[in-house]
């Protein structure tokens, strides 16, 4: 057992109150893995919590606290009943419970239903190859409460909720997303009546906010199970509620003469993201949505090749509808917008300063490194060996030394002062317009960025 976090639990024990390890703990305990994240739940309430633990504050509006412990933040939840959730989003009012198992009989799924309730302050820290943060269980010491057969779930790798699936779905429809990120990320099935309720209630997410459906989905999104969760999401007919610009793209053929792809448009889109190298969500996402225009303007030629013209101008519109409706901050939705915009960049030997100058411009600076991300997904999410062709690995070397050489006109070796002194022309607009003629040809030619030159080349504007 971590030492900080069990001397938390012995100050709750000192101050005459019940607590228990619970979630995600307690799974990785049973497992015998590291301990990522700490979650008690305990019969104290916040204005208590708060008293033992003077730096702790409050987490959220339901009474959450979080306890600063060893440069970490454990949270700390008081006993819950069961209340009714009219909206499908939030209980109606939050009322502390009596006990332990009235706190578990509210949770939605058995494996998160599962405590390891302190009972005397006595922890055995196992030491050699077994990780430091594990605990022997030790019934003496901590007692394993499991009123819903959560153990026997985890052996089985089944996600099954407490009590009946419709009613547990129908209190929080949230928690249809949340069985798809425990299924995948754990490498878990689900339970039969519990996957026959996700596909019958799977409408009731369009009552969760935007936002809540926009950080669970990105949960599943940054997980190395990623392309499970967001298939299992499109079995079960969540994805088609959630994102439906992605979802009708499984019913889009690509194979056709002199195409590559060997997947239909929506795994391309999924199998893309899961073999995108960032480990950044919004990218992993963009690359999820990236040919979701496709749908909408395939066509097949007399020949029978398959087209999808300007399909990247019609994603980026419905990228823009996606990340208001999920409600993405404005940078976010500036990144996405512009990586499924432009990620159909042309590579070619042949291409000139100007036309990698406008490629950065249009992806802007800060994103150059994303958008080679997203197109290395493309490529092995495809049905492609290599992450990178020859081509794309010029265009990163030119990339490279264009960025090295001027890009604005502040980057040409004179400026105004010398317009102004050569022509004797005061400052206006012609100063401006002769810096602009200097510098596209500079553009197109970064050898003549040289003083002498672009001195001589003021001269000629002379009338």
């Amino acid at each position: 057992m971590n030492k900080n976090v069990l001397e938390t639990l012995k100050m709750f024990e000192n101050g005459g109150y019940e607590v228990a390890v619970v979630g995600g703990a307690v799974r990785d305990i049973l497992a015998r893995k590291q301990v990522g994240d700490w979650d008690l739940t305990t019969n104290a309430t916040p204005e208590k919590i708060l008293k033992l633990f003077p730096t702790a504050f409050y987490n959220n509006r339901f009474g959450t606290v979080g306890i600063k412990v060893g440069g970490k933040v454990v949270e700390a939840t008081t006993y819950r009943k069961e209340q009714k959730y009219s909206d499908s989003r939030h209980p109606d009012k939050v009322v502390w419970g009596n006990s332990l198992e009235e706190d578990l009989a509210r949770r939605d799924f058995t494996i998160n239903a599962i405590a390891l309730k302190f009972v005397n302050g006595k922890s055995k820290i196992v030491n050699g190859e077994t990780p430091s943060s594990l605990l022997t269980i030790d019934h003496s010491q901590f007692a394993l409460i499991d009123p819903y057969g959560g153990q026997k779930d985890l052996g089985a790798k089944l996600i099954r909720t407490v009590g009946g699936a419709d009613e547990r779905f129908s209190e929080d429809a949230l928690r249809l997303l949340r069985a798809i990120r425990f299924a995948a990320g754990l490498g878990f099935e689900l339970e039969e009546e519990t996957k026959a309720s996700i596909k019958k209630n799977a409408n009731l997410i369009s009552k969760i906010s935007g936002e809540r459906i926009r950080d669970e989905l990105f949960k599943i999104i940054k997980d190395e199970n990623n392309a499970e969760g967001i298939l299992l999401a499109k079995e079960t007919g969540l994805l088609a509620e959630i994102l439906p610009e992605l979802s009708i793209c499984f019913e889009v053929e690509q194979k056709s003469p002199k195409r590559h792809h060997i997947f239909d448009v929506g795994t391309h889109c999924v199998m893309s993201m899961k073999y995108c190298p960032s480990k950044d969500t919004l990218v992993l996402f963009s690359t999820l949505l990236h040919d979701i225009g496709k749908a909408k303007v395939a066509d097949v030629t007399h020949e029978g090749v398959r087209t999808f013209y300007n399909h990247e101008v019609v994603g980026a519109r419905l990228a823009n509808q996606i990340s208001k409706r999920l409600h993405f901050s404005n940078s976010d939705h500036d990144k996405l917008f512009k990586l499924v915009r432009w990620h159909q960049f042309s590579v070619n030997e042949n291409q000139t300063d100007k036309a990698i100058r406008r490629f950065i411009r249009n992806v802007g600076l800060e994103n150059v490194e994303d958008m080679m991300d997203l197109r290395i997904g493309d490529r092995l999410g495809g049905g492609l060996q290599q992450p990178e062709s020859w081509r794309l690995k010029l265009f990163r070397k030119r990339l490279k030394d264009v960025l090295t050489k001027p890009f604005t006109v502040a980057d040409l070796k004179v400026d105004g002062n010398d317009v102004m002194e050569i022509l004797n022309i005061k400052p206006g607009l012609e100063v401006g317009e002769i810096l602009q003629k200097l510098f596209k040809e500079v553009e197109e030619d970064s050898k003549k960025n040289e003083r002498q030159y672009l001195l001589g080349r003021i001269k000629e504007f002379k009338a």
